[in-house]
């Protein structure tokens, strides 16, 4: 069994795929008994060797069919040819260097600065110290301050700051509603005057003319909250900083009354304004279960009916458990135990409409200390998801098409417009500014979740999975999820349709808990189901009584001594 170069093996092996000085040629030369035969394998193989060896070893294995038996005979044998061979190589053109540098032929200093530049980026001890980072810092100094006895003082400064930024909206707010019934009463008077002394042009420049003024006005208050929430943000944040340089130097108590509101001042405006905002009555259900084969893991669940946006808005005349909360969601600031909500919205990534446009409401009235600002995150997101888009259409046309069923209808709304995300997608957005959220999942959905023949390999579905598996990842101890893939209710949803949907969301919730297990190694978590707040209580009584059917609900013992 004599075998000999193959010519198409030759020329694949001759192929360089990366730059070299100087190339040759050598033969490789193997031999072996096969039987009764003694057989050589000649080989010619460029140098350097810029393929794998084990790829080589297996075409070589291949094209000339060669015993099993010999296979890591071979490998050792061509590995060793492929180093020494290369080694002695290396040794040729160092020679050839230092020949060239005795003669004089080469620039001593450009040769020192290279081997220089060149040592110095490779070796650790010559690396360049990282640079602080005045986030981290941050991070870390209000992490120690909010767990200390300063965090009371920190959190008048923070309701303070929100005072200021309610009343400085409320102005805006009263300045539009004024200007809005000044120009509504305007127009009533152009209308009642047309066709006699006016025309519709009239009627159109006047419409034109309140909506420039209209803009004008909402973009100078948008200006001036944008930097009022800047000055605040900055000023709160060094103060920060100084405060914990102080108590680091002092360690003296009294620096915490440096910008304090008096308990008193703070109890008259809670008393004042309780009445006003009493917070309408909450239904709410809990449930401790078990999940898991042989490793159970206990969770929290909680079926809560109440508006989306309870959970993100503070309340400026809040009570004492509404400065609980506020608390409670600064200790877990930088922590373990974040919490998420669900938001759905459709696949605009902008606050310019409906639930994106409440929500960027809500997040306005209170300053971020920590993180960018929404539309800062929008505009980021946007970024990402362009470029995520790109790479995705440049892979598709280097692989093959392959038809798949429904994919033609999502990439021809990608290509119409590739800043939009698909059903099922979702994008992050981080807060400190919110009440009880640290992390917003604003998950994508379309008409199709109002129908009541979703399953469970609807987008939406999947995309409630897909925000579960990053709450493992990013330690999210804590998510609030809408149990009917909905916000508010409307006149199709009947309570079977209700039934239906809960009944598929409670049991595709259970599997993907059960997943958890795989993903986070069995970490105890709380579930919200959020129920619209329009629904009403026998419906809401009924979902309550479904979900211990669904999950295995922990049991009460009652324990009674014997007489």
């Amino acid at each position: 069994m004599a075998s000999t170069q193959d010519s198409n093996s030759a020329a694949t092996m001759k192929k360089s795929k990366g730059k070299v000085n100087s190339t040759a040629e050598k033969e490789f030369v193997f031999e072996f008994r096969a039987g009764k035969h003694n057989c050589v394998l000649k080989v010619p193989l460029q140098f350097p060797v810029q393929e794998n060896i084990s790829d080589l070893h297996g075409r070589l294995m291949l094209l000339h069919k060669i015993p099993c038996y010999i296979e890591n005979d071979l490998k050792t044998y061509l590995s060793n040819f492929i180093e020494r061979e290369t080694i002695l190589d290396y040794d040729r053109e160092a020679e050839l260097s230092l020949q060239r540098l005795t003669t004089g032929d080469g620039d001593v200093n450009q040769l020192t600065n290279a081997w220089t530049r060149s040592y110095v980026e490779t070796t650790l001890e010559h690396a360049r110290p990282e640079e602080p980072c005045w986030d981290e810092d941050f991070a870390d100094v209000y992490h120690e301050l909010i767990h200390s006895p300063a965090s009371d003082t920190l959190l008048n400064l923070e309701h303070n700051y929100f005072v200021s930024i309610s009343e400085l909206i409320s102005e805006r707010d009263m300045e539009i509603k004024k200007l809005q019934e000044r120009q509504a009463t305007e127009m009533d008077k152009v209308m009642h005057e047309l066709g006699n002394t006016l025309s519709d042009q009239d009627v159109n420049a006047v419409a034109s003319q309140h909506f420039d003024t209209q803009q004008v006005l909402e973009n100078k208050w948008a200006s001036e909250l944008k930097q009022v929430t800047g000055i605040q943000k900055h000023e709160y944040q060094e103060w920060v900083i100084s405060l914990h340089q102080d108590l680091q130097k002092s360690n003296s108590s009294q620096i915490t009354e440096e910008i304090k509101v008096q308990p008193s001042q703070l109890l008259e405006l809670e008393d004042s304004g309780a009445r006003m905002f009493e917070e309408q009555p909450q239904l709410e259900e809990s449930f401790t279960i078990h999940l898991g084969a042989q490793l159970k893991t206990m969770h929290n669940l909680r079926l809560v009916r109440a508006d989306v946006l309870d959970f993100c808005k503070h309340r400026r005349h809040g009570s004492g458990g509404a400065k609980l909360r506020r608390l409670q969601t600064a200790l877990s600031l930088y922590s373990s135990s974040l919490c998420g909500l669900v938001l759905l919205v459709d696949n605009r990534v902008n606050s310019y409409s409906g639930i994106k446009r409440e929500f960027a409401t809500v997040a306005k009235e209170c300053t971020d200390f920590h993180f960018p600002f929404l539309e800062a995150q929008l505009d980021e997101v946007q970024q990402v998801l362009l470029y995520a888009r790109a790479q995705r259409s440049s892979k598709q046309k280097e692989q093959p098409e392959i038809p798949r069923n429904g994919g033609d209808d999502k990439n021809k709304n990608v290509e119409r417009n590739p800043s939009n995300i698909l059903p099922g997608e979702f994008y992050i957005s981080r807060h400190s500014n919110l009440s009880e959220v640290h992390v917003v999942f604003h998950l994508c959905v379309d008409d199709n979740v109002r129908s009541g023949n979703i399953t469970a390999r609807d987008p939406a579905i999947m995309g409630l999975r897909n925000i579960l598996k990053v709450c493992c990842t990013h330690d999210i101890t804590t998510v609030t999820v809408p149990l009917l893939l909905v916000h508010d209710m409307s006149e199709e949803m009947t309570i079977p349709w209700c039934l239906k949907r809960a009944e598929l969301v409670f049991k595709c919730v259970k599997g993907f808990m059960m997943e958890m297990a795989s993903w986070d190694g069995g970490i105890s978590r709380t579930v919200q189901f959020l129920v619209p707040k329009s629904i009403s209580e026998e419906m809401f009584y009924q979902l309550s009584n479904m979900l211990p059917q669904i999950f295995r609900v922990s049991s009460t013992l009652t324990l009674t001594s014997k007489h």
